[in-house]
This record gives structure tokens, C-alpha cells and sequence, in this order.
């Protein structure tokens, strides 16, 4: 994730996740699923600037353990062989905070490809995506230090996901 605010630009990383996607390439306006962030694997850098992410007047990571997305169904569909790129139909939850959110992603299914990554029989789903969340929108300090904690949060998601074979 990104925030850049006049007086300082933050980033960082989420490592705790989970999710399922139920995907069929020949069908994939039928595509759901939904993904689970812990927030308290959210990193930044500085210890400090973590502790207050991670505190009650921010997150409330120790109240709201997860943020969610989850979404039932894909729409404006473009396939380019074994990639679906289109609009996952959904809702974010930060903070326990629900607000229906549309976010546009690319779907790759790459078949018989698990056994090149861990050796198991299976295949591979990559699910890339690039969007903005508003803090204010989540009650996250809203309209507070602007300055240095910018409303905007730019999210890069990158995850893979495997379906192994027995």
C-alpha cells in the first residue's frame, strides 16, 4: 500500500492472507469469491509509524482483526487466453466499516503450473489489482492529519492462489 500526503509518503505491506476464488475460466462472469487481510500484518518501516497504524485511534487492529473484500460476481469482461481482465463486484470492509466497492482485475489461470512452484499436482489462479481506498470512507481518523497521512490509499494486490490436483 501507498499514502502520499504533503509532508510524508508511507508505504508498506500486508502478508497475512487468505481467501478463496471460485474461478472457471469458460465462465468467468460467474467468478466469487473474497480475500482476508489480518491487519495486524500490516508493515511499515518505522516502528513507530507501525505502532500507531496499528492502534486504536487508526486501525484498532486488536478490534477489527480483518479487513475483507469479498465479491460475487466479474463484469466487463476482456479474456486474452488463459487472462480474464474485468471488474470484480464487491464489498471492502475495513474497521467494520461495509461499502460496496467495484475494483478492476486481472485473472490469470495458469494450468498444470502448481507442480513448477511446490511440487504438488494442480494449477496456479494469479489475481493482480491496482485501486484506491478513501480513510475517510472507512472512519479512519477521518479528516485528520492530512498533512502527513493522505485520505488516498493506493492498494497493489498481487496474490496467487493453487488448487492442487489428487
Amino acid at each position: 500500500f501507498h499514502l502520499d500526503a504533503p509532508l510524508e509518503s508511507i508505504s508498506g505491506s500486508g502478508n497475512d492472507i487468505s481467501g478463496m476464488v471460485s474461478f472457471n475460466i469458460e465462465k468467468p462472469e460467474a467468478t466469487t469469491g473474497g480475500i482476508i487481510l489480518k491487519s495486524e500484518s500490516l508493515h511499515v518501516g518505522n516502528p513507530v509509524l507501525k505502532e500507531h497504524m496499528h492502534g486504536k485511534d487508526w486501525l484498532n487492529v486488536k478490534k477489527f482483526p480483518d479487513i475483507k473484500f469479498s465479491f460475487t460476481s466479474l463484469a466487463n469482461i476482456k479474456k486474452n487466453k488463459n487472462t480474464i481482465s474485468g471488474v470484480a463486484n464487491g464489498k471492502m470492509t475495513i474497521r467494520n466499516v461495509t461499502i460496496a466497492m467495484p475494483i478492476s482485475v486481472t485473472i490469470t489461470y495458469l494450468e498444470g503450473l502448481l507442480e513448477k512452484r511446490n511440487r504438488v499436482p494442480g494449477d496456479l489462479l494469479v489475481v493482480r489489482s491496482k485501486f484506491s481506498v478513501k480513510r475517510d470512507d472507512f472512519n479512519i481518523q477521518k479528516g485528520k492529519s492530512l498533512e502527513k497521512v493522505a485520505n488516498d490509499i493506493e492498494i497493489i494486490l498481487n496474490l496467487a492462489g493453487s488448487a492442487p490436483k489428487s
